[in-house]
Parts: C-alpha cells; structure tokens; sequence
C-alpha cells in the first residue's frame, strides 16, 4: 500500500455520510489542512467496534484503506479537514491562542458525529510543536475514552488507535500515533474565550448560537433569566459539568490538565493526557507530574471546574448582557455537584433513596479510606461482594484500624435494615467496577505494543468496556498495584 495512496474510500461505504456542521461557520474558526502523511507504514494497535457501532458504522468497517484514513495518510472521499482555533487558560494563567495543534478534523457524520485525528501532524494552532503524538500516550487516550464510556461517565471516544515506526522526538526517541477521536462536538470553553477576548462579538453570538442550536435548544424556549438564552445557556453547561465532576469524584478519577481549553462545552470528559485512577485513596492526590503546584490535585477537580466554568461566563458576558445574571446561571453548579455526588456515592452503597444520615455514612468512610490510603477500588468491589454474601474479613483485612471500620460497617449494616440484601448487591456491583484503568496496566500494555504486542491493549479494552462484569481469568488486573506502581510519572508530555 503507498503511503500516499489515492483519496478513494468513501465514508458512505461504512454506512454513513458527511454532513455540513463546524466547517459551515466559517474560516474565522478554523483552518482548512490537510493531515501530513507519515513516512513509515502504519499499523493496528487497537480499535473499538463499540464506538463504531454507536457512530453508525458497518461491523466490517476495518480494512486498509481505512487504516490509512484513520491515520491520514489519505483522506476519506467528501472529507473537508480543518483545525480549529481556541485560546483559554492553563494552570490558570491565560495563555491566549491556543487551538488545535495536533488534532485535525475529519468532518461530521450524519449519525452525529465529529470523527477527528489526534497526532496526524502539525497545524497552525502547534505552536513549537510538531503536530505528532506517541505511542504510549495515545494507548492511554485510546484506552481511557472507552474505559470512561464503559463506567457510564460522559467522554468522548475512541474510534482506532493506530502505530507507526516513524520517529517522533520527546525526552527520547519515540515512534509516532494516531488516535481517531469521535464526539458529537470538541467545542471547549476556550473557543469562546478566543472571540471574548479579541472583543470578536459577532463571532462569539455565531459560536453560541450553533452550539444552542445544536445541542441545547431548549435554552430558546427557557424561561430562566428572563428568556435570556446565552444565559440559559450557561446554566445548562454548568450543570453538565457539576454532574461530571460527581462522577470523576465517585470513581476517583483525575484528569490532571483541568485547563480551560480541556473543558468540552457539552460536558464531556476530553483531553486524556496525564490522567489517573487513584490506587491509594488520598485526597490530594496530584496525578500530573508537571502540575508542581497541586492546582489540579483529586479534590481541586470541583473547584477547578467551577473556576472554569466563571471564565466560561465571563465569555459570554457581552452576549449575557449583565454581569449578575452571568453569575446567578452559576449558581446552581454548588447544589447539583453535592446533589449527584451524594447520589452517585448511595449508588455504591447501595442506598435506593436518600435519608439525613447519609451524608455522614458517606464522608465517614472517605475519611476511613484517606487515613489509610485504601485502595479506593478495591474497597469498593469488595464492599459490593461482601453485600452479596462474601467473606466480611476482605473489607476489614483493608484497615489496620479495626475498631474503625467495624464501627463504620455497623453504621452500614443499620443504614441497610430496611433494604433488601440481593437489591443492594445488585445495585452496588453495578455501581463499583471492578476493572479501572490503573496507570501500572496501561503501562504495560504500552511496553507490550512497543514491542509490537497488541494483546494487552486488547486484554485491556474487553475488561474496561464492561468493568463491572467479573471476567473470570483476568482477577490479577483487578488485584493490588506493584510497588513500582507508585514511580510511574506521567506528565504532560505527549
């Protein structure tokens, strides 16, 4: 196959079209370009057929000219690629234009989907960059995406990760890949703090009224605020991110780069760099070797988010028109994220409904599992196992403080007087997986693939799409981490 084979595929030939969507705004957005070829052949190194069922494609959609499509080596036939432009904040200095500086967009899918190419060269959003990404790190992008789909927590996805013996320069020598990423739209809050900022207004209403538009038409006919619909707007972006930031919390997840330019605006999960799933059950935990300062530590994420999401309003204050109804639409974000918080921690317990003491049951063993750094996971699949019959001892063999966790156990024990033992295990294995991806699995499924071993990131996949199944045969990727575990550094480098 040449590496500049002829631009024949037809994306019909998969089972869908190509729509008009971002591309139609117009050139004050985005860049037209195409993806720069790489100089050595590419190959398979994962794929998911559950993100390319869900974007409408054909069970056999998988064969050589789309894996030279998927890794820009050609485009697929009506595709018109672009790059779009952004700015925003990071670490939360502003850090003006920003954009897409190795992601370039395919187009949009009539099924609903944006399908875009992460690492397929540079742009001229990439600054000193060099447009590529690396192997190991777009393993862990590609695997993360769909481990977060499979938890139920909104993400963008995965379509393909593909490889290539190119080189591409980092501390060291590393080879070159390409993540094909699929969402039903990248628009993050810094688009909107690009235009706000250039003083760009009638950019700015372009930009809102295609995302309300298109994804929150309901803020057109809201009466809050007075029918104002940028506002409504706001209120409804805020409240999505509330509910996101709940449920990284209850499966102690930390993205680690919480920069405003990796916020989506519709409430996804976006941006998968230094990323981690606590072992250890500490608080401050600081994933991202880069971040020195903590700002972007386990329990900062909610914050961040709402510091975020002010930006975000300020942004959109020439459209709002009052500062004080920019800052009532978000309001609501200090009861929704509690609220879903509490609620998606009754789920792990097992809890059906709310009752006053909850609150206290549950920050209770939070401050049970952070004295001990308990292996936050783990307590909570055994904690689910022991409520449908296991050994009592597997949670309690967790703490050394006994008296501790037996009186909280107690406490459980009362809570759960009135619901019935099968319902609560039910709900609690559904609501605990068993399988997170662990930064020391995807580390070895990443020196497996440097070898040209794919197995572990396919052994990986099958258990993080459906983490909450036992998977007979694979309890040692359900088992404590390593020691060396603890020395993995995952930065922003990628």
């Amino acid at each position: 196959m040449s590496l500049l084979a002829e631009d024949n595929t037809k994306l019909a030939d998969l089972g869908v079209r190509w729509v008009p969507g971002f591309s139609a705004l117009g050139p004050a957005f985005h860049t037209s370009l195409r993806p720069t070829p790489l100089r050595s052949p590419p190959y398979w190194v994962g794929w998911s057929d559950s993100a390319a069922r869900d974007m409408g494609l054909r069970a056999d959609w998988r064969n050589d000219e789309i894996l030279a499509a998927l890794t820009g080596q050609t485009l697929l036939e009506g595709s018109a690629p672009l790059a779009t432009v952004y700015s925003g904040h990071q670490f939360g200095v502003w850090a003006g234009q920003l954009g897409d500086g190795r992601a370039i967009l395919l187009g949009e899918t009539d099924t609903g989907w944006e399908l875009q190419l992460k690492g397929a060269g540079r742009t001229p959003y990439s600054r000193m960059g060099d447009g590529r990404a690396v192997l190991r790190s777009s393993i862990r992008e590609f695997l993360c995406s769909e481990a977060m789909h499979g938890l139920g927590i909104p993400t963008t996805r995965a379509l393909s990760v593909t490889g290539s013996d190119a080189p591409v320069v980092r501390e060291e020598i590393e080879t070159a890949s390409v993540v094909a990423r699929a969402a039903p739209s990248f628009v993050r809050f810094g688009h909107f703090e690009h235009f706000a900022a250039a003083n760009r207004v009638d950019e700015l209403r372009t930009l809102a009224d295609f995302v309300i538009d298109r994804f929150y038409p309901a803020c057109r006919n809201s009466d809050r605020f007075g029918g104002n619909a940028y506002a409504a707007f706001l209120e409804a972006v805020s409240e999505r991110t509330a509910t996101l930031m709940a449920q990284w919390q209850s499966v102690g997840f930390c993205h680690g780069v919480m920069n405003t330019d990796n916020m989506s605006i519709l409430g996804l999960t976006i941006d998968y760099g230094p990323f981690q799933f606590l072992d250890g059950f500490d608080p401050r935990h600081i994933c991202n070797h880069s971040d020195t300062g903590g700002r972007y530590a386990y329990n900062q994420q909610p914050n961040v988010a709402y510091w975020n999401l002010f930006c975000l309003a300020q942004a959109l204050l020439p459209l709002i028109g009052e500062q004080e109804v920019a800052v009532a639409a978000l309001e609501s974000y200090k009861t929704v994220f509690p609220d879903a918080f509490e609620a998606r921690m009754r789920a792990k317990l097992g809890l059906p409904d709310a009752a006053p003491d909850d609150r206290a049951l549950i920050e209770g063993v939070l401050k049970l599992l952070a004295q001990e750094k308990v292996d936050y996971t783990i307590f909570w699949r055994r904690l689910a196992d022991r409520q449908a019959g296991g050994d009592p001892d597997l949670v309690r063999d967790l703490f050394v403080d006994r008296a501790g966790i037996d009186a909280w156990l107690a406490s459980f024990a009362q809570r759960h007087a009135q619901v019935p033992a099968e319902q609560s295990a039910r709900s609690m294995r559904g609501a605990n997986p068993k399988f997170v991806l662990r930064n020391h699995l995807g580390q070895q499924a990443i020196e497996a693939a440097q070898r040209r071993d794919f197995s572990g990131v396919a052994d990986l996949l099958k258990l993080l799409q459906s983490p909450f199944e036992d998977h007979a045969g694979y309890e040692a990727y359900a088992g404590f981490p390593p020691d060396w575990a603890s020395t993995i550094e995952i930065s922003c480098s990628s």
